[in-house]
């Protein structure tokens, strides 16, 4: 569900004379075309299971029912790879909440098949850096697979090669709420936070084994510390921001940020309003989107468990109403840049990269979809980022990640 957000140029903060702008515009855009832009989380497989919209086809920014992100808009954005998540909300603990979790995620990846088949001169599968690069240079969209949420893979090991078979290349281990593998971030209804469970350490070994990545956004402070302890090989945040600057548990403190270095891994800036900038207190404004989270939460098991269509409409003009009436203050690129600032004073230029979480809740005031993607290389070279480093940033510090995972699992 997306707020209405206004547009608002990037370059309207760029306090420069008019010759000045425009050599930063034209420079911003020339470096944007020239690396290799990746984006490590999306949920627009969502969108592929809408019998009425078509990823083929580029949507109206900013309308209900567009999203985040389709083929054309990637292109006219300039995105070249994206990680695709194949998202299955937490639900029951038991064999059969685990059995229709895994039917879920191969409905998801069954649509992403057919998404390949219809669009070959558009898009193709990538399982490593290689192939993103060899996409690219083809024109077409790179994608990548990612599972957000370890829940699909139940107590069976064999569901983790068959999913590292049907192309998933990172395991988000947790989601909102804890799991048989490991403690959320975000579910503190036990207030212990147990960490790693021993499920989980299993779960992590093999994914060493295969060189699939694994994902520490959405996991719990101890979760992410075990993880760190355990795995061969660098670690991703695919979709997270500083806590120092946001302090969300969703986020990553100074001293989990000092670790991932240390680990080798990368965090990838998140630009989700509330992991950015943390809203004003509100405490009616809270209590309406608490009520409406257990609303959807109680009748339907979570949003991403509605099936009908009408219901999910309905449901999102709820949101879209409670965002009307109750506005958070806009949040811009700059404010975004701010975490990556942060995290290259504290940690290096070679450990922070960008997953937006378009169609998860991602966007910015001035960066409301995939089309409008330059204005972070735009804010970038404005604060005198150098080309080499903001290569790093949009795309190959998850590749070298990647790699080295998959370099690990060869040995």
């Amino acid at each position: 569900m997306k707020a209405k957000y206004f547009f608002l140029s990037i370059l309207a903060a760029v306090l420069l004379s008019g010759a000045s702008a425009d050599r930063l515009l034209k420079k911003a855009l020339l470096w944007h075309g020239q690396v290799l832009t990746v984006d490590t989380h999306c949920d627009t497989p969502f969108m592929l299971l809408e019998e009425d919209w078509d990823i083929g086809k580029a949507h109206p920014t900013g309308l209900t029912g567009s999203g985040c992100q389709d083929l054309p808009r990637m292109k006219a954005g300039g995105l070249d790879a994206s990680f695709f998540a194949v998202f299955v909300g937490q639900g029951a603990r038991t064999d059969e909440g685990h059995a229709r979790a895994r039917d879920k995620a191969i409905a998801v990846l069954d649509a992403m098949d057919a998404m390949f088949a219809k669009y070959p001169d558009l898009c193709g599968l990538a399982l490593t850096p290689a192939d993103a690069r060899r996409l690219e240079k083809q024109g077409k969209r790179a994608i990548f697979i990612g599972m957000e949420n370890g829940y699909p893979l139940g107590h069976d090991p064999a569901l983790i090669d068959y999913f590292f078979q049907r192309g998933v290349r990172y395991v988000t281990l947790a989601h909102t709420a804890d799991n048989d593998i490991c403690d959320s971030s975000t579910d503190r209804k036990d207030p212990e936070d147990r960490g790693l469970s021993d499920w989980g350490k299993q779960v992590v070994r093999r994914l060493n084994d295969l060189g699939v990545m694994i994902d520490v956004s959405h996991i719990s402070d101890r979760s992410f510390f075990d993880v760190l302890a355990l795995s061969r090989g660098p670690v991703m945040a695919s979709h997270s921001c500083a806590r120092a600057l946001s302090d969300s548990p969703r986020n990553l403190s100074d001293e989990m940020l000092l670790a991932l270095k240390k680990n080798g891994g990368v965090i990838q800036l998140c630009i989700l309003n509330d992991y950015i900038k943390q809203p004003p207190a509100n405490p009616e404004r809270d209590q309406a989107f608490a009520a409406l989270r257990k609303k959807i939460n109680d009748n339907y098991g979570g949003w991403g468990n509605i099936k009908d269509k009408a219901v999910r409409d309905q449901v999102e003009k709820e949101y879209d109403a409670l965002e009307a009436r109750y506005p958070s203050p806009p949040v811009f690129v700059k404010d975004a840049v701010n975490h990556i600032d942060h995290i290259v004073r504290l940690i290096g230029i070679d450990h922070v990269g960008i997953g937006t979480d378009f169609d998860g809740g991602g966007g910015l005031a001035d960066c409301r979809d995939v089309s409008e993607l330059k204005n972070i290389t735009i804010e970038l070279v404005r604060r005198g980022y150098a080309k080499k480093e903001i290569a790093k940033i949009w795309g190959e510090n998850a590749m070298r990640v990647m790699q080295k995972v998959i370099d690990l699992a060869r040995k």
